[in-house]
């Protein structure tokens, strides 16, 4: 057998492991994004399986318990792990719940942004000229809009719902994800594959959609959830104020509210909620880096 033959057996039965493989060993490999992964599996768990988890019904009101610290205080029981509220609501089944009412309004409002400001910010990349300054114009008038003060004046007007309090954050959340996509498509719009396809005479909505979004998707995932941990805390803002999720639906923002006057006595009725809303951002924020680093190609390790 001569050497080349030799040389070539050991590569025979050789592959190369599965693009879902090397993704799951990055994510091993970044740690904290691990660690972002587990916290939105685990709230997941909670929105979805919320009537099996949580050990009360979170509208269940109890006087003669009020007011019960968590299990781990004095003066806590078991019975309510992390305690009651005013009127003797489980403190923990709230929290569970509201896990559903925060990724509900948080995913849903984000992809009310993504739908308008990929769609305006393709256009304006594409065409240049008076349409990217035309809708460059009302992405600067939104941005430099107080976001608070126009979603407070929006839910002031068409009143505060479910429904409404999404609709306010998605149309006013927009703006950002249009400029990420201008500025792909500025870039993206004189490279070959797009040069190509316009001798070819496809149509504009075929190579906006076929060649120029599927290459800023991973742009827009990794914006995105970024998007969502911000559309949960301006939900939680919102409540906070009066102006968002309406009692008794349980919402974290509308715990702190009704936790606020008792911030002295009893802390843990704000803190929790508190913490439930802070811990949520962490781990949505630590799985947006992971991704970055996974689907950018300046982040990669070679």
């Amino acid at each position: 057998m001569s050497s080349e033959t030799i040389m070539t057996v050991p590569h025979v039965n050789q592959k190369k492991p599965s693009s879902l493989f090397n993704i799951l060993r990055k994510m091993w490999d970044l740690k904290l994004g691990m660690m972002g992964g587990v916290i939105i599996v685990g709230m997941l768990i909670c929105a979805v399986g919320a009537h099996l988890i949580a050990p009360f019904d979170p509208y269940e009101q109890d006087i003669m318990e009020r007011l019960l610290p968590p299990s781990f205080l004095e003066g806590g029981s078991a019975k309510h792990l992390l305690g009651t509220d005013s009127v003797g609501r489980d403190t923990l089944s709230r929290i569970i719940y509201g896990t559903r009412i925060s990724l509900i309004v948080g995913i849903s409002a984000v992809l009310i942004q993504v739908v308008i400001g990929v769609f305006l910010g393709l256009f304006a990349g594409y065409y240049g000229g008076k349409t990217d300054s035309a809708i460059s114009f009302m992405v600067n008038v939104m941005m430099g809009f107080p976001f608070i003060l126009l979603a407070m004046s929006l839910v002031a007007v068409i009143g505060p719902s479910l429904q409404n309090i999404i609709f306010a954050l998605g149309i006013t959340g927009w703006p950002v994800f249009t400029r990420v996509t201008r500025v792909e498509t500025i870039k993206l719009k004189e490279c070959e594959f797009v040069l190509c396809a316009k001798t070819l005479a496809f149509s504009t909505m075929r190579i906006l959609l076929k060649h120029i979004l599927p290459n800023i998707l991973p742009s827009i995932l990794v914006l995105g959830t970024v998007e969502i941990a911000r559309a949960i805390i301006r939900e939680s803002l919102l409540s906070f104020l009066g102006l968002g999720i309406q009692p008794p639906t349980p919402s974290w923002g509308m715990m702190l509210a009704e936790g606020r006057d008792y911030m002295l006595s009893e802390w843990w009725l704000a803190a929790l909620p508190g913490f439930a809303i802070f811990l949520s951002a962490l781990g949505i924020n630590l799985l947006g880096d992971a991704i970055r680093d996974i689907v950018d190609p300046h982040m990669r390790k070679s």
